[in-house]
């Protein structure tokens, strides 16, 4: 499986012409090119350049400086904070970029031209199934203090949707509590997924000595769905049970929740008579740990 990636890895790399120092002989490697597309011509956060393109700091700096030598780019401080610096593309540095992208058009025109209509779309099916799961793969999944930003947005994203989509709302106050303290080390842990640095979902464990633990709080944004966040979050909680020597996990669930639940029976969750009194809860789960 390493050689078929690093094969198609090889293949890309040359068909695009990503070797070329002047990639589409513009007189700038890909890198610069990548960057002025992704400014964009309303310009860009700096930091949030360098999470989207998963770029070090000071590679960053050095291609924006690259820029700004050649009189594409302006790199401006913020006037309400000066930690935020603003990267804009200059009346030179808007035509390139339209240049780069009638190039770049070019370029995947002559990828298509000498496919059939059939090839064509089998192409395109498949780079958009590779392209999913490449992002797929950036998304990382680590323990996170409840009280961390991106857990306090996570949580807040989570109790929002309950919300709209529960027939009665949601309330956290009446549902049974899972708390920071209860989410902490030794009594508990939070699982948080970021995707170029931003929070894209989370999910949590509650241990009770003997009892089997409780997986709480499972939310993935809707811009990462489908990306089978939820389903690592799960693979990733129950890993953390056992390593506490957890027998057996338990969840309860709304019927609102339609995905949710398809996802806890595929992964081998089986439905129990109900455990707890959960006031919102339709539908609770079990499973039991190898």
């Amino acid at each position: 499986m390493i050689g078929q990636v690093r094969r198609f890895n090889r293949t890309v790399t040359q068909r695009v012409g990503a070797l070329d120092d002047a990639f589409l002989a513009r007189d700038r490697p890909l890198g610069q090119a990548r960057l002025l597309w992704e400014i964009g011509p309303d310009g860009s956060d700096v930091r949030l350049l360098r999470s989207r393109l998963d770029l070090d700091s000071g590679y960053l700096s050095r291609l924006l400086r690259s820029l700004e030598n050649d009189g594409l780019v302006v790199v401006e401080q913020s006037r309400t904070d000066g930690r935020v610096r603003t990267a804009r593309l200059t009346g030179h540095g808007l035509a390139e970029r339209a240049e780069l992208d009638r190039r770049s058009d070019d370029v995947a025109t002559s990828i298509l031209r000498p496919l059939s209509a059939r090839q064509r779309t089998r192409l395109i099916t498949a780079m958009a199934e590779v392209e999913r799961l490449l992002v797929a793969s950036t998304v990382q999944v680590t323990v996170c203090d409840p009280r961390h930003p991106d857990a306090r947005f996570c949580l807040r994203a989570y109790f929002s949707e309950l919300s709209h989509r529960f027939d009665a709302g949601f309330d956290p106050a009446r549902s049974i509590s899972a708390d920071d303290d209860e989410l902490s080390p030794p009594a508990g842990l939070l699982l948080v997924a970021t995707l170029h640095s931003e929070p894209v979902g989370c999910g949590a464990l509650k241990f009770h000595d003997d009892a089997p633990a409780e997986i709480k709080r499972m939310w993935v944004a809707p811009t990462a769905r489908g990306l089978g966040v939820g389903r690592r979050l799960l693979t990733d909680l129950e890993a953390h049970a056992a390593a506490r020597q957890v027998r057996t996990v338990r969840l309860e669930t709304n019927r609102a929740l339609g995905e949710a639940i398809g996802l806890y029976r595929a992964a081998g969750y089986r439905e129990v008579a109900a455990f707890n009194d959960e006031p919102y809860a339709h539908h609770w789960f079990e499973k039991s740990l190898a």
